[in-house]
């Protein structure tokens, strides 16, 4: 696996994967702060979890709770947990593709979990285990980490941290349909792995309740003074990500672009986020 070296930090490879070193003094910080916070929403989340649970099991047919592994920090692939929202056994018959806004595998009751975002609450089970933390970069399946880090220069520098339930990304951008718009949520997800602080964690969290309670993208980003990557041209951060489209002359000399084979065998999780 391609690992892009990065001269803004102290690097090493392991297993083809980048690693940094954690921000000075906070990594022991951030990981209580997970504790106790998630600890503390677990009371008022364990109710709603049940609930969907019941829910699902009585409107569709399968289980109620839904895993599939990803790939955490340094690498490491974990198995992660939500509610189900789509038809059990969906990717039988669909085969393995983006979920799409109006996704015909996603159920009716699924579609309100989604909305509410309820179906995420079971990972505070994975970042109690350690396996995540509150606030990160979204885990990707194992099995696609390759055909983005070959194609997305810097892809596996996100794998520096643990990954979260919510991130800088995911309260200012859209959810993945191609190529492109992974790129796009690189950028943020390396703004936070090179720049993130407790105070930065506290800041996307209170975006997250904004961005619950409805409000827009933009609006996230004034309320809580959140940076965005894409406008502040950051290109001392991310330099390679800054020439986006190849030269079209290079690229047909070098034969047709790849690019669309991988994106048709791109899926992330049970939803992408």
């Amino acid at each position: 696996m391609l690992v892009q070296e990065l001269p803004s930090a102290r690097t090493t490879e392991r297993d083809g994967f980048l690693e940094l070193p954690p921000h000075p003094g906070s990594d022991r910080l951030k990981r209580a702060c997970d504790l106790l916070a998630s600890l503390a929403i677990s009371v008022v989340a364990i109710p709603m979890i049940a609930v969907a649970w019941v829910v699902v099991r009585i409107t569709s047919s399968g289980p109620g709770f839904y895993s599939q592994l990803r790939v955490g920090r340094n690498g490491q692939v974990f198995r992660i947990y939500k509610i189900r929202t789509m038809y059990h056994n969906c990717e039988a018959i669909s085969g393995a593709r983006w979920s799409t806004k109006h996704d015909p595998r996603v159920t009716f009751v699924g579609r309100i979990l989604r909305k509410l975002h309820i179906d995420e609450l079971p990972q505070l089970l994975n970042v109690l285990r350690g396996d995540m933390s509150l606030v990160g970069p979204r885990p990707e399946r194992p099995e696609f980490v390759g055909p983005l880090a070959a194609n997305i220069p810097g892809y596996t520098e996100r794998l520096a941290v643990r990954p979260g339930v919510t991130g800088l990304a995911q309260i200012q951008l859209p959810p993945d349909t191609d190529l492109e718009s992974v790129r796009r949520k690189l950028m943020f997800d390396q703004c936070y792995v090179r720049t993130g602080t407790i105070w930065f964690d506290l800041r996307i969290m209170l975006g997250t309740l904004v961005y619950l309670l409805g409000f827009s993208y933009t609006a996230v980003r004034k309320v809580v003074v959140l940076p965005d990557p894409l406008a502040d041209s950051m290109a001392d951060t991310v330099p390679e990500l800054l020439v986006l489209v190849p030269d079209r002359t290079d690229a047909t000399a070098a034969g047709p672009d790849r690019s669309s084979d991988v994106v048709g065998a791109l899926v992330t999780s049970d939803g992408v986020r």
